[in-house]
């Protein structure tokens, strides 16, 4: 069938003059919306087999069904099914096939259902499928950081504050921490997935259905947890969708910021990692440039995602009950969303464990910066004085340190007596970079014996996922 062919809507029969072919393009979903045949065709097989339990439809009406269904989806599968504009949306285009098919058993599909429970079970089992993909790839991801850390247990790096050097810490504790934010994300997700496992099959238009319908029964065959409990609500809010793009706009700002740090380690005055040629390009005139586009373009893409959200939140803000036509904007973003973070998450699963460390040049830039001066505090602290005090003496060690271009670990006893006299021998074993992390031997904390073990205990967790 095609376009310029007269189609007979399936809700025409009220209406006296065909729909104009501009309003048809403009209200037609079918370009975006078919990504969803798949679920649409599983949920008009757990309705048909319902129906077909109930007594409503024939044994044999819903065996043709079922088999029609599954021929649509092998046409559909193959590229041989002609999606038309004609009949607006997903969801009609293949009742029309099945019905041309069929014949008449086709039409009694769509017996005690509407396309609104029909589109918001459809978006549900789409979402829940792509929840389960996104939390597959975050997980991969995950394991990556996780068995990076580990090997990089002991090497030093500076850790920043304002983007200024603080502590020395360990690239295993700076990776792991960036596990925990996604450890986070992958937690709201399951949360997500967990409200949006609901089944509004059988709310119909938005009153419910005069058939003897079971709903409890559609829903465990499309592994609902249960049935959604009042009809309204069913068809017309998409709060579900609206959760998952929070999830996935706070997800995005993870990565995002993962690729702030990316970029700058990977430069040339950082020098901190050299990311693979693979995850890289070059200049089209600078021969010596290669840039890290995957972490740039991650880090953009957090934009479109929270504007997604904003979107969504926007479409449902003024809507009364029950379901309205603006309603079908809410499929684009949320597609896009999914999309989006879905291919995120597989390009820095397969970067992460890429990517190389420049251990001495780590090593040395934590060295700059006075990075043990806060352990030159303790150690005053241990021996007696106020932390007030030794805050001031360790300031104007640093002052000295700045005028002569020594770091502390470079003065000698001497020099670092002049501040004060309880400074001993013992103090250059917590000015030393591996004896500043060494120190911080606690559970969360940096020292290399903690890492491996934080890492054991991300990597088990991951494994019971």
């Amino acid at each position: 069938m095609s376009d310029k062919e007269q189609v007979i809507k399936p809700w025409g029969g009220r209406f006296t003059e065909p729909t104009d072919a501009f309003v048809e393009r403009f209200t037609a979903s079918v370009s975006f919306d078919q990504r969803l045949y798949h679920h649409d065709i599983n949920g008009s097989l757990a309705h048909a087999h319902m129906l077909s339990r109930a007594g409503i439809l024939t044994e044999q009406e819903y065996l043709d069904i079922a088999q029609g269904l599954e021929d649509i989806r092998e046409e559909i599968i193959s590229g041989e099914f002609n999606w038309s504009v004609s009949l607006e949306d997903v969801h009609m285009n293949i009742e029309a096939r099945l019905t041309e098919k069929i014949g008449i058993s086709g039409k009694k599909l769509h017996t005690g259902r509407s396309r609104n429970d029909q589109v918001a079970t459809d978006i549900r089992l789409y979402l829940r499928d792509e929840i389960d993909n996104i939390a597959a790839e975050l997980t991969r991801l995950q394991q990556g950081l996780v068995t990076k850390a580990e090997e990089e247990a002991s090497t030093i790096m500076p850790g920043f504050t304002h983007l200024q050097t603080a502590q020395p810490v360990t690239f295993g504790h700076h990776l792991l921490a960036w596990n925990e934010m996604l450890e986070r994300d992958y937690s709201r997700l399951m949360d997500c997935r967990k409200r949006l496992n609901q089944s509004p099959l059988g709310a119909a238009a938005l009153a419910g259905t005069t058939y003897p319908i079971d709903r409890a029964y559609t829903a465990q065959l499309l592994g609902f947890d249960a049935p959604t409990e009042n009809s309204l609500d069913s068809v017309s809010d998409r709060d579900f969708a609206i959760e998952f793009t929070a999830c996935a706009s706070l997800l995005m700002t993870h990565l995002s910021r993962f690729s702030e740090e990316l970029v700058l380690w990977a430069s040339a005055q950082f020098n901190f990692i050299d990311l693979p040629d693979r995850f890289c390009t070059g200049s089209s005139i600078m021969p010596q440039k290669k840039n890290p586009d995957v972490p740039e373009l991650v880090r953009g893409k957090v934009g479109r995602v929270t504007g997604h959200l904003i979107s969504l939140l926007m479409l449902m803000k003024s809507q009364p009950l029950a379901y309205n036509k603006d309603n079908q904007e809410d499929k684009e973003p949320l597609f896009d969303t999914i999309d989006t973070v879905r291919d995120s998450l597989h390009a820095y699963a397969d970067m992460i464990p890429a990517i190389q460390a420049n251990h001495a040049v780590m090593a040395e830039a934590a060295r700059r910066g006075f990075s043990t001066a806060t352990d030159l505090a303790d150690y005053l602290v241990v021996k007696g004085m106020p932390f007030r005090d030794a805050h001031e003496v360790v300031g104007k060690s640093v002052a000295y340190g700045i005028a002569q271009q020594k770091d502390l670990s470079e003065m000698s006893l001497d020099e670092l007596r002049q501040f004060s006299d309880i400074i001993s021998q013992d103090v250059f074993e917590v000015l030393t970079l591996e004896g500043s992390v060494n120190a911080r031997n606690h559970i969360g904390g940096t020292a290399p014996n903690q890492v491996k073990a934080a890492a054991a205990r991300a990597g088990s967790k991951l494994q019971q996922r």
